[in-house]
């Protein structure tokens, strides 16, 4: 890139070019035209994200899907026009490509062809920083992989052995197509792996342990990439985690103490956004670091107030959720960015909390909701405890609150309302309990 200069220097950049794309969508009957536009406005972001640049966008409408290139040979002959007018090398498919069809549209289009999925994963293996983050994305890009490898180069189908006559000195034998080494080698990696990220799990589920032995209430924030939950975290904590507007800049999970009204401290972790259409394998893959949302609990459901599709969002979400085995935590509707609409979002009811993360609006709310939501899960003991626990009495007064307490004869007959964690506690170091 050649830029100009009072001094007539010229100065060259020597980052790559990014690589200019088409962005290729099918409408169907049953999706709205706002559905569809939105859907491929998204899937633009995604590919803006991944570093390239949108160089064209193309809709068909179809009642069915060609079964050899998904899209009609005219459009596929239009695709291949526009992307060489504009100096395109790669299409983007908004919906999932069978490996057929990826195969026969690249050999039709003569440019490389992705899918969402393709494209999500991809994002993911930019943004992935720690050590587990890595692990998982390349255990999802190989098994999204791994159905993909069915005759995609021409050299896969000769034979690495042979026991002709006509075989080379050393090759004789049974053998195997270079398919199945590479298929086998994508087994024994996958393999290794997994046991790698194993051994990291165990280390986060030990951390984890410990968290839960320290007796704070944990509050997740989960909802669709790009509403917030980042911004949101650097709000209340102060955290310093990036916070941009773009989606899936955060991956690996942050977890900070939060101060509640009445005293109440709780650790409020930030996970990965959820998106239309997240590739099943990234889900499997990710599930230790999702085992966060899991454990929580409460769910503080962020969603962008000023989208056009936050029910669809919203959706999704609750999809994902019932899929890791998190849909029935408590959850608190977290409408962020409500300074871009000209009314607040009243239509969600009086459960959900109007804020602007980024200009620290209807924080104080927020907390304050937490914190009846979390009240609203503390149980009732009554118990006796050695006056010696001053540590387990600190411990409940700062969890939750005592309502009644007697000392007599280094005992304390104690009444409190404490979380499920704490009462646990307690009933274990009690000398009796009513």
């Amino acid at each position: 890139m050649l830029r100009g200069g009072s001094n007539l220097k010229a100065t060259f950049s020597t980052r790559p070019a990014a690589e200019r794309v088409i962005t290729v969508g099918v409408d169907s009957p049953a999706r709205s035209e706002i559905e569809i536009e939105d859907s491929l406005d998204e899937l633009d972001a995604l590919a803006s994200s991944a570093g390239a640049q949108v160089a064209g966008r193309i809709q068909q409408r179809l009642k069915s899907v060609d079964p050899r290139t998904y899209v009609g040979r005219g459009k596929a002959a239009e695709i291949r026009e526009l992307a060489s007018q504009r100096d395109a090398t790669v299409a983007i498919f908004d919906e999932p490509l069978s490996p057929g069809q990826a195969r026969n549209l690249e050999n039709e289009l003569k440019l490389r062809v992705l899918d969402r999925s393709q494209l999500i994963l991809d994002i993911f293996a930019q943004r992935a920083r720690t050590r587990e983050g890595k692990l998982q994305v390349e255990i999802a890009q190989l098994s999204y992989l791994q159905p993909r490898l069915t005759r995609q180069w021409s050299h896969l189908s000769r034979q690495t052995g042979g026991s002709g006559a006509g075989g080379r000195i050393g090759t004789r034998g049974p053998g195997e197509t270079q398919l199945e080494v590479d298929r086998r080698r994508i087994r024994e990696r996958l393999s290794r792996l997994k046991a790698r990220l194993r051994d990291v799990e165990r280390s986060r589920s030990i951390q984890r342990q410990r968290r839960l032995d320290v007796p704070y209430a944990t509050v997740a924030l989960v909802g669709y990439t790009n509403s917030g939950k980042s911004t949101l975290m650097n709000a209340m904590t102060g955290a310093g985690v990036e916070a941009a507007n773009r989606p899936f800049s955060t991956l690996d999970p942050t977890i900070r103490r939060l101060q509640l009204p009445g005293n109440l401290q709780v650790m409020l972790a930030d996970t990965v956004g959820f998106i239309h259409r997240l590739p099943h394998t990234l889900i499997e893959a990710f599930k230790a670091t999702l085992e966060e949302v899991r454990t929580a609990d409460l769910l503080l459901h962020v969603v962008d107030a000023s989208s056009t599709l936050l029910d669809e969002q919203i959706r999704v979400v609750d999809q994902v959720l019932e899929e890791i085995g998190a849909h029935d935590k408590p959850r608190l509707l977290v409408m962020n960015k409500a300074d871009l609409l000209e009314t607040a979002p009243h239509r969600f009811g009086a459960d959900a909390v109007a804020i602007s993360a980024l200009k620290a609006t209807g924080l104080d709310e927020l907390r304050a909701a937490i914190a009846r939501a979390l009240g609203l899960m503390r149980e009732e003991v009554a118990l006796t405890l050695p006056a010696a626990r001053g540590d387990l009495i600190a411990m409940a007064r700062r969890d939750g609150e005592i309502v009644a307490e007697d000392y007599a004869d280094d005992v304390v007959a104690m009444r409190a309302r404490v979380s499920a964690a704490v009462a646990g506690r307690l009933r274990k170091a009690a000398l009796s309990v009513s």
